[in-house]
């Protein structure tokens, strides 16, 4: 383990989880326990708790669960390490390190430190003489001075190994700038710049660091973009460029566009809101992200068939959310006899900033646009067109929660199209009707298969005997909510287990008896995934009477200890259980004579 259980048994006492969560996650006490809107996925109605007694969390929703150093890892996008020296330093205490962890935090702020120095480095080519192609790039595209400041752009040089030069020349090793993706090797072991005669883009993450760089060409050269590719310090889904600057923002929404450019054309009218996703779909790490700083978003994409495809997906993701959703859509600009399409940065120098504050205000809201959009792939003319359209809408308008909006929705779509109100709503209704069918066909199902009901959701954490996995549960729940019983579990090894995972627990609370403490989920932070943490917050909720928490332990030791003999082939050392299990055998053997 990376850091001595005594610390982190001190560090878990002088943390309090639901204080700790509260700093991201509006919290409300309903009993003994808090609720509030789950930060790692979207919902309107919360199902995320805090029990400070157990001091843990969960999410009934989309099961993430663990105690304060797994919600740091999760919220902040940390590593056990970091996330417990996020916590040590909120607690004010210092970090005892082993030294594999030393190396790590050390190469972890040495790409940083790289990253820093390589912006430095690109940012200062502006205004030499070799990064003049940029420079005047950036003149064409009307960015200002003081914009290309603000941001930290820069200027990759026409060289193969300018920065690979100026950075070793800075005591960087070159493992250290392949690590960072700052460089490229090649088949023949050379090492060369990844970037090369292009407009750079440092990307910075919330608290300050230097995480990555984009670049743009100068010309009409592909790829048009480029990218660092992931590293120890940065993973694109969980990072939005701009948000360094649009998290001060004043603006009650954020504007989510396509790309780098738009951001600071945006930026630069005074629209300080904006944010990009660098080149992919939004993604749910991005939306936990933006949530910590508003609960409005603006899609503004481009208004070709690729941004109408960013936008749905957009508006797929944040269904349900805590999100009130727009959707900003772009005119096309008539140009040579022709309308074309325009993005932000065409609009700003086109149009002006008070014309995009126009068209921002009057933002539509999702389901307006998405009734728009449909509208438009049909020749509403034509009587097959009109009844294809009715079906398509009345089947968009049926995934509405409120029966409000459905009403207001189908009167609109009945008008588009030609059709009664009466007609549309008889759609939705028996289409609701029919999703409600399939939805109850498929809980029956579910509880029907019995072997289903006694196995984990996550399929890498299932029994290959689910009457011992059963049992196992039971029985690290037990020993969870009290260290003391094991003193009553001699007699089963955790070699015993079907489930490696419950083997593993249930070993780690015996050690952790043996050393006179209580296994704690802070202690179990470092050593488990996000999958099995959340499993072991779910064994925590579930009801447990202590009352007779012994003879019930033994019990379930029984059944575990059965179950191992038989799955060795011995006979099982309790009578009662073996004779049960051959009275199922021979009732399973009547059944197929039968």
């Amino acid at each position: 383990m990376a850091f001595p259980q005594q610390f982190l048994d001190e560090l878990s006492a002088r943390t309090d989880i639901v204080d700790l969560v509260s700093s991201y996650v509006a919290l409300t006490k309903k009993g003994t326990s808090y609720f509030g809107l789950c930060p790692f996925h979207n919902e309107r109605t919360p199902s995320f708790s805090v029990a400070p007694d157990k001091q843990m969390y969960y999410c009934f929703g989309c099961k993430h669960g663990g105690g304060a150093v797994n919600f740091i890892m999760e919220i902040e996008n940390l590593g056990f390490p970091d996330a417990v020296r996020f916590l040590a330093k909120r607690a004010g205490m210092e970090v005892p390190e082993e030294t594999g962890d030393r190396e790590g935090a050390r190469r972890r702020a040495r790409v940083l430190e790289l990253n820093k120095d390589a912006a430095r480095w690109f940012h200062a080519n502006l205004v030499r003489p070799e990064g003049a192609a940029v420079a005047a790039y950036l003149d064409r595209r009307r960015i200002a001075r003081r914009t290309a400041v603000r941001f930290g752009l820069g200027a990759s040089l026409d060289s193969w190994d300018a920065l690979l030069t100026a950075m070793t020349e800075r005591g960087y090793s070159k493992a250290e700038l392949l690590a960072a993706g700052l460089v490229v090797q090649n088949e023949k072991g050379r090492l060369y710049d990844k970037f090369r005669n292009r407009l750079i883009f440092p990307v910075i993450d919330v608290r300050g660091d230097v995480v990555a760089f984009g670049a743009r060409v100068l010309d009409k050269g592909e790829p048009k973009y480029l990218n660092t590719a992931e590293t120890a310090v940065y993973q694109k889904r969980r990072n939005l460029y701009g948000i360094n600057l649009a998290k001060k923002t004043k603006r009650p929404n954020i504007i989510l566009c396509e790309g780098n450019i738009d951001v600071i054309t945006l930026h630069q009218a005074g629209f300080d809101n904006a944010v990009a996703s660098m080149g992919t779909a939004l993604t749910v790490e991005q939306t936990r992200l933006l949530s910590r700083y508003t609960k409005e978003l603006v899609l503004c994409y481009d208004n070709d068939s690729a941004g109408q495809a960013a936008t749905e997906k957009a508006i797929e993701l944040l269904k349900n959310s805590e999100f009130t959703v727009r959707v900003l859509q772009l005119p096309r600009r008539l140009a040579d006899g022709q309308y074309v399409k325009q993005d932000v940065d065409d609009f700003i120098k086109f149009q002006g900033a008070s014309a995009f504050e126009g068209i921002l205000n009057g933002s539509a809201g999702q389901m307006d646009y998405r009734m728009e959009a449909l509208a438009a792939k049909y020749d509403l003319s034509q009587d097959a067109d009109r009844m294809a359209y009715g079906g398509a809408a009345a089947a968009l308008i049926a995934s509405l929660p409120s029966s409000v909006e459905r009403e207001v929705y189908a009167g609109r779509a009945a008008e588009k199209c030609g059709l009664s109100r009466a007609a549309v709503l008889s759609e939705v209704e028996r289409l609701r009707g029919k999703e409600r069918g399939q939805a109850r066909r498929r809980l029956q199902k579910e509880a029907m298969d019995v072997t289903a009901m006694h196995q984990p959701k996550e399929r890498t954490l299932r029994y290959s005997d689910p009457r011992s996995g059963a049992a196992e549960e039971l029985v690290v729940q037990l020993l969870l909510l009290d260290a003391s019983l094991a003193a009553h579990c001699g007699a089963l090894s955790p070699e015993q287990f079907c489930s490696a995972f419950l083997g593993r627990v249930y070993a780690a609370a015996l050690a952790a008896y043996g050393e006179g403490r209580n296994l704690t989920l802070a202690s179990l932070a470092g050593e488990c995934t996000q999958e099995e943490m959340a499993f072991l917050t779910a064994l925590l909720q579930r009801p447990a009477s202590m009352a007779n928490a012994e003879r019930a332990l033994g019990d379930y030791i029984k059944v575990i200890r059965a179950s191992a003999a038989k799955r060795e082939g011995q006979e099982s050392d309790d009578p009662l259980l073996a004779a049960m299990d051959r009275s199922k055998e021979k009732k399973g053997q009547w059944r197929k004579a039968k």
